[in-house]
């Protein structure tokens, strides 16, 4: 043992167990991907047309060779494709929606699919198919990914530091989401292009901290009680799955000033993924994703945040 004992208090969280506990821990989720190319040696990987910029990055680091392919009305790929076998097909849990078909795709592609669930922390991942999540998209981290895979790097990973890439959640924490949100494009930057480290000590102490039951608890309540007071309103038709735990609820309207109201009352919505806006060709399906409001659900909020969503929402017909 070697370590400081006394001096100043150290910050104090509970020490708990990681929900994927069995998963490697990385420092991103774009590094997962890298991860799961490298160590299976894959020339060519097939990508939804509607992705993260990110998943780009981590491809081109790898140099192999993308082939893009349209999705179809349940968010699956819109056609088959005899892989090859130095070739993988990655899919997107779009708003965790899309279990039933990765289900169905893990039976036909095998530990060729790669399962892209950061818009479902609470996946269960499928045996044998490698699969990861982006710890930071859910909880209040500053980096942190797991990767569940049985084919390794084999060579010792670097761990990261996190520790300077945490003002924006200290200023939030403090201040308001406001006097945060300059750092916390600052620290979305710094992520870019960063080798494959291990998950710092910093967010692994954090994320064995979290209430994990109640944090999926309360965001699968605040997605049903948005989903029950807008599903009308709603043009996106779905059923939430019986696992699923959603990133947001995604909500298509044809209100096209609803996402300046929801700001101008401080409710943000993020846009996903605006490199898409650049796409040539995506099919109707895309279209609507791309146009889709994911409002919050996270566990931070509760019944009275989301009809406060709600009323702005509703008090605008």
């Amino acid at each position: 043992m070697n370590k400081a004992i006394g001096g100043y208090q150290e910050l104090e969280l509970r020490s708990g167990e990681h929900y994927h506990h069995k998963a490697l821990q990385l420092n991103t989720g774009r590094n997962c991907l890298e991860y799961v190319i490298r160590a299976r040696g894959y020339k060519k990987v097939y990508v939804p047309y509607y992705t993260c910029n990110v998943i780009h990055e981590a491809l081109n680091k790898c140099n192999v060779e993308v082939e893009n392919y349209h999705i179809g009305a349940g968010l699956c790929p819109a056609n088959d494709f005899p892989l090859a076998n130095d070739a993988a097909i990655l899919i997107t849990n779009y708003y965790g929606l899309v279990a039933e078909g990765v289900k169905q795709m893990a039976k036909v592609y095998g530990n060729h699919l790669i399962v892209d669930n950061a818009q479902d922390f609470f996946a269960k991942p499928i045996p044998g198919i490698d699969t990861f999540y982006s710890a930071r998209k859910f909880f209040g981290v500053p980096d942190g990914a797991y990767l569940y895979t049985d084919k390794h790097l084999g060579i010792e990973l670097e761990q990261d530091q996190s520790w300077n890439r945490m003002r924006h959640l200290l200023l939030r924490a403090d201040l308001s989401a406001e006097d945060g949100f300059k750092a916390y494009q600052a620290a979305e930057e710094a992520l870019q292009n960063q080798p494959i480290k291990r998950m710092s000590q910093l967010t692994a102490k954090i994320l064995g901290s979290i209430d994990y039951n109640s944090a999926s608890a309360r965001r699968r309540d605040n997605f049903i009680f948005l989903h029950e007071a807008l599903r009308g309103k709603n043009i996106w038709k779905f059923e939430l799955p019986a696992d699923a735990t959603p990133l947001a609820y995604p909500f298509l309207t044809t209100d096209t000033g609803l996402r300046k109201r929801l700001i101008e009352k401080r409710i943000y919505v993020p846009t996903y993924w605006p490199n898409m806006y650049k796409a040539r060709e995506l099919n109707e399906v895309e279209h609507q994703l791309q146009s889709m409001l994911p409002l919050p659900v996270s566990q931070s909020y509760n019944a009275e945040d989301m009809q406060h969503i709600i009323d702005i929402i509703k008090n605008h017909d």
